[in-house]
């Protein structure tokens, strides 16, 4: 019997520098008898030399779709959306099993040229606990840039915010995060950001927790069940200055966190949201202010709706951990290498078996 191919495809995401595998994985399943192909990518976090040197043969990108049927593709993020048939075995996020927006024509991509999708984000344990997440990283990142447009906000009122710098590690993003801060906080007679973080103790959670406390913030609300289970709309959000939501979207709609009318009442400081989990297509968005993603070259947008008081601007990017891209890559590989280990026996295997039946259910559910 032939060995199983992993093709690492490159990602076509603009600036999405993060990837699933690393060349010490790579390597992990060279040594266990899989045959790895990785594609070339100048944007990838890992250079190609390091997988060259750990042994993977190198393709060029996009060699992917030539590929023998047999071959696994993995990636990290969805793929244009440009309506080519999918005949392969896919691992990668796609954002379309929660029936977001688009997605029976995505599926349909897959269904109609007898391709698979294991969705990253739906490969779990007999637990139902998802055996990789970026959650601390995504908390990470996210509340970084949220205090880095709280301090634009302060010391460039009405001054659009522009592309968001490519920092090489998380302390070189903390450190240019602080010193702006720093100088907000002066500009605003001394009164440092506020934070509140729904979502705290959970991984993305204690991500933005460490962020905030890396950049000096000290000033942090740390919800999670026991504070929101009264449900919302909470003041304490528009009493605060940034709020950072890492609460992970569920299949079930819960009173929103925050709306028009909450953020509307005197006395608002809320200058700035983040929302990590970022599905606003979704009708159980607990955050129905926004209706539409932001991006690192255009990192936020206005509420899409009027609202009185200070300028609100939200974050809404769906890859925030690529800000820190090498940290992020190291973590997630790492927790997804030992399902990678069983792909040759995914026919029996739990994790796998249990994603390809999301898939195939989400597949007979196709209008």
């Amino acid at each position: 019997m032939a060995p199983q191919v992993i093709h690492l495809r490159a990602e076509t995401k603009p600036l999405e520098r993060r990837c699933p595998l690393s060349p010490e994985g790579a390597k992990a399943l060279l040594d266990a008898g899989f045959v790895v192909r990785v594609e070339e990518s100048a944007d990838r976090i890992y250079k190609t030399d390091e997988f060259k040197a750990a042994g993977a043969e190198i393709v060029p990108a996009g060699s992917w779709v030539k590929a023998p049927t047999t071959d696994i593709i993995l990636g990290l993020k969805e793929m244009d959306a440009d309506g080519t048939p999918l005949p392969h075995t896919y691992i990668h996020f796609q954002h379309a099993f929660k029936k977001q927006h688009g997605w029976a024509t995505e599926l349909s991509r897959f269904a109609k040229a007898g391709g698979l999708l294991y969705d990253l984000e739906f490969l779990t344990d007999e637990r139902g606990v998802r055996v990789a997440a970026f959650g601390v990283a995504a908390g990470f990142a996210g509340t970084a840039l949220a205090l880095l447009s709280w301090a634009h906000q302060i010391l460039r009122p009405g001054v659009p915010q522009g592309p968001v710098p490519i920092f090489d590690s998380a302390t070189a993003l903390t450190d240019h995060v602080r010193a702006q801060v720093e100088a907000a906080t002066a500009e605003n007679n001394n009164e440092p950001p506020r934070l509140i973080v729904i979502g705290a103790l959970g991984r993305c959670g204690k991500g933005a927790i460490t962020a905030a406390e890396a950049i000096g913030v000290s000033d942090i609300l740390k919800w999670d069940l026991a504070e929101t289970k009264k449900g919302g709309p909470f003041p304490e959000i528009a009493q605060s200055d940034v709020f950072i939501n890492c609460v992970y979207l569920g299949a079930h709609k819960v009173p929103p966190f925050t709306t028009f009318e909450s953020l509307s009442a005197p006395g608002r400081r809320l200058r700035v949201i983040c929302d990590v989990s970022c599905d606003p297509n979704s009708d159980n968005n607990p955050i129905p202010v926004y209706s539409s993603y932001s991006s690192f070259q255009n990192p936020t947008i206005p509420a899409s709706g009027p609202l009185d008081g200070p300028e609100l601007r939200i974050i809404a990017i769906d890859h925030l951990p690529t800000m820190i891209a090498r940290e992020a890559s190291d973590e997630y590989a790492g927790l997804l290498l030992p399902s990678l280990l069983t792909l040759d026996r995914r026919d029996t295997e739990g994790v796998w078996q249990r994603a390809e039946k999301i898939y195939r259910d989400r597949v007979a559910e196709l209008p």
